[in-house]
């Protein structure tokens, strides 16, 4: 069978978490984003219409969000987590790219948001 690399998308993940610098930031929280892009070999599931030749996206889901739970200073790190989670936990994901928004930052201006976008292959 020949390789299928396939992007499976998950975008617009949201999220209220607690990340920040800055103390009220960890008392109050705010809004996150999350998308993330899974490069497989979606061969089998494309002949054989079996989940077994691809990811589970709810499973995907699950990983980001105990991640993304865990409160840390910076969003580089959240991003981090969550890649190096999803190559852990998938290993038929080739590729992962990972993008943290922070929606509303407290910058002191009017900022919709400030995002970080970490990559990786094996």
């Amino acid at each position: 069978m020949q390789r299928q690399l396939t992007t499976i998308a998950v975008e617009g993940m949201d999220f209220y978490a607690y990340h920040g610098c800055f103390e009220e930031e960890t008392l109050i929280g705010t809004n996150f984003k999350v998308d993330i892009y899974l490069t497989v070999d979606t061969a089998l599931a494309e002949a054989r219409d079996d989940m077994n030749g691809t990811v589970n996206y709810v499973e995907v889901y699950d990983r980001v969000k105990a991640q993304v739970m865990i409160p840390s200073k910076l969003i580089e790190h959240v991003a981090a987590r969550i890649r190096d989670a999803v190559l852990a936990d998938f290993p038929q994901v080739c590729r992962v790219k990972v993008k943290v928004a922070k929606l509303n930052p407290p910058i002191g201006e009017k900022i919709r948001e400030v995002n970080v976008t970490l990559e990786a292959s094996r």
